[in-house]
């Protein structure tokens, strides 16, 4: 199983290992980030860890 690095937004490992390979760089990570900041996660419910 691929781990899960967002839950709110379903991206998993290979997602993020795909988008360098394709960009250069992690475009996902730019946008989980930019949600983030927007307030459109919700982490704390979404991941079993709470975070």
């Amino acid at each position: 199983m691929d781990e899960m690095i967002c839950y709110c937004h379903s991206y998993t490992a290979q997602d993020l290992e795909k988008d360098v390979v394709e960009h250069g760089r992690s475009l996902l990570m730019a946008r989980i980030i930019a949600e983030s900041k927007a307030g459109n996660c919700n982490c704390a419910e979404n991941n079993p860890k709470g975070r």
